[in-house]
This record gives structure tokens, sequence and C-alpha cells, in this order.
């Protein structure tokens, strides 16, 4: 899918019921992102940025206009298509890592491979790579309870690359994180869409993570108001 776009938005416009009347989150917005891209949606709280990574998830769908990702319109799909385009194909790093408290490192980066019904032996082969990517493959048997904050959200790009999905959305990861382990996270992240040319779409206010991004999207009030390419005068930090 080389110079083609896996993700096309067409003039989307997602209007949300208030009361007796609506609010408009999105309105017509146009974008369009290729494989291996490092991008991001920027605004002010309110500005829709989640609400656009949502449908470009299959979490959510437009009430006008098309996305299309991965050659499926979203609004066209069923629950149980919408779940079978995730799985195969997206991964998710949200703020709040989610890991299961009760499962160990190895056992919630595994999860997502025990639904694709993949065979123990290349589910071991493919967690491990998973967690030596983000330098956590000592601690495969720690719970999440015994993580910090910068490990846990490790493990949570763990669990979203583990499947080497197409795309990956990361609703403001670094926001609980400070900034040493903030630039950590950004740079892993980095080191994997070099690596595996995995799409990296962003929702994010964080300047830590602008640095980081080729592109950046800018959102006010729902509208896309700015969209830059970004040069990077060095790629060391």
């Amino acid at each position: 899918m080389a110079n083609e776009n896996i993700i096309t938005i067409k003039n989307l416009t997602k209007r949300f019921p208030v009361g007796n009347g609506e609010f408009t989150a999105l309105k017509e917005i146009n974008l369009g992102f290729e494989k291996g891209e490092f991008a991001g949606i920027v605004g002010p709280s309110g500005s829709g940025k989640t609400t656009l990574l949502n449908i470009i998830g299959s979490l959510d769908s437009p009430s006008e206009g098309q996305a299309i990702v991965m050659g499926k319109r979203i609004s066209e799909l069923s629950h149980k298509e919408s779940a079978m385009l995730r799985n195969k194909y997206i991964g998710f790093i949200f703020q709040v890592y989610n890991l299961l408290p009760v499962y160990t490192v190895y056992e919630n980066v595994e999860f997502s491979l025990i639904l694709q019904k993949i065979g123990a032996p290349e589910r071991k082969k493919m967690v491990m790579e998973a967690l030596e990517w983000v330098g956590l493959q000592d601690m495969a048997n720690k719970k999440p309870s015994k993580l910090s904050g910068g490990e846990g959200q490790r493990v949570a790009i763990a669990r979203a690359m583990v499947k080497k999905p197409m795309i990956v959305l990361a609703d403001e990861p670094t926001a609980n994180l400070d900034a040493k382990n903030a630039h950590a996270i950004m740079q892993t992240m980095k080191n994997l869409n070099k690596e595996l040319k995995t799409t990296f779409l962003f929702s994010t206010h964080d300047e830590k993570v602008m640095s980081y991004l080729d592109r950046i999207i800018y959102l006010d009030d729902g509208k896309v108001v700015k969209d830059e390419m970004i040069t990077h005068k060095t790629e060391s930090r």
C-alpha cells in the first residue's frame, strides 16, 4: 500500500444528542493517512480529537460522511465486523493503561493473540518479542501493581504492538507520565514506527509528544484549521 491511504476521512461530521438538541463534535473533516505515518491530532479539550480517533478505531461511526479504514467503511460495519477490524489491524494505547490487574504482564500482552486463536508456541514467541521491543522481557511474570507508571505504559505499548497492527491509535499516551518517561515512551513508539512501518496516530496537546511527530493536524471547534508536515533538525534527542 505504498503511497496509498490506509485511512481516508471524507466530509466527516459527527453529532451527539444533548438534551433536546445536539452538539456537533466534528465538522466536515477531510484527511488521509498513509502507511508508516507518525502523526498527531492536536487541539484544546473539546476540539474533537478523541472523537475522531474513536471513529477511525471503529468505536463510533460518523453522522455524515465517511471514515474508510483498511478499505472498510466504518459506517457500514456491524458490531462483529468492527471488532474484527480492530482485532486484526488496530492497536490502542490510552492514557489509562487498562491492564488487567489479576493477570501478569505476559498474560496482558498475550490476550489479543488468544482472541485471534493463535497457537501457544507462536503466541509465546510474539509476546516475548513485543516485551523485548519495550525492554520488559524480564518482567513478564510481574503483576501490573508491581510496575511503575512508565513500565505500565510500556506494557500497554507491547499489548498494542504484539499483533503487529497496521495502525496504532494513541489517546494522550503520556498524560500520566513525567517528562523522562514520556520521552522514553515516545522514542520507543518512534522506533517501532520505523522498524515495523506501523502508522501511529496520536490525540494529544502535550508538547513532548508533538516534538516527535512528523505531521500535526490542528483541530479547533471540530474543524481542521492546519495540517502541516514537520521537518526535524535531528533524530537524536
